[in-house]
């Protein structure tokens, strides 16, 4: 009878170490933990009945929404001079706030001297608030900063409502110091939604801001 209130004792502490160890999983207690996008709150008062509206969802869980963006660089000129691909790293944390990582050739091709874990490329997955957040200057700060911009095209969805983009230059982002540029490279943008079709897709991006050319 001695031994149970030890035990009873020791396993709330035990319940409240666990729960500490948990917490910083989450944003790691930062301030990006107390920011709110400011176009999630555009997608959920605005964008969700207007798509429900369009469509004539029945519920508000079939309204198609962002679900990933991942940024990628190809980088063949690293296999002659390695610091490129340094600088395309640095440059891609920059513009999304989060730690690239690093891709490898999957298999060699003995034309371009090119062996297999060779890296090539960096990229990167935003999912929710760094999503909406890079999204949002995307389309606002970005792409307007293009010469003779006059809108991305509609016609680059995969039928299944996901978008790609291909950017010729990292200058547009306003991160980017052009004196501190080793080189000027461009990049893939993919846009994952969880729409079913390409409409469906079009219209999500469309009210978010995405400016179709038409």
């Amino acid at each position: 009878m001695a031994k149970e209130p030890k035990n009873k004792s020791s396993k709330p502490s035990e319940r409240k170490s666990s729960k500490k160890e948990a917490t910083p999983q989450v944003d790691q207690g930062s301030e990006e933990s107390k920011f709110r996008p400011r176009l999630r709150d555009v997608y959920q008062q605005q964008v969700v009945p207007a798509l429900m509206k369009e469509f004539g969802y029945k519920n508000v869980m079939q309204v198609p929404k962002l679900e990933r963006v991942v940024l990628n660089v190809g980088m063949g000129e690293a296999i002659q001079n390695v610091k490129l691909l340094e600088s395309a790293v640095t440059e891609l944390g920059m513009i999304t706030g989060q730690k690239p990582v690093v891709t490898r050739a999957k298999k060699a091709i003995a034309g371009f001297k090119l062996r297999q874990g060779l890296p090539i490329g960096t990229k990167v997955t935003l999912r929710n608030r760094r999503m909406y957040e890079f999204f949002d200057r995307l389309v606002t700060l970005a792409l307007p900063r293009i010469r003779d911009f006059r809108g991305v095209s509609p016609k680059a969805f995969d039928g299944r409502g996901n978008y790609t983009l291909g950017l010729k230059e990292q200058l547009i982002f306003p991160e980017i110091k052009y004196d501190e540029v080793a080189s000027i490279h461009g990049m893939d943008i993919t846009v994952v939604t969880t729409a079913r079709t390409n409409d469906e897709g079009k219209a999500l991006l469309k009210h978010l801001g995405m400016p179709f050319r038409t």
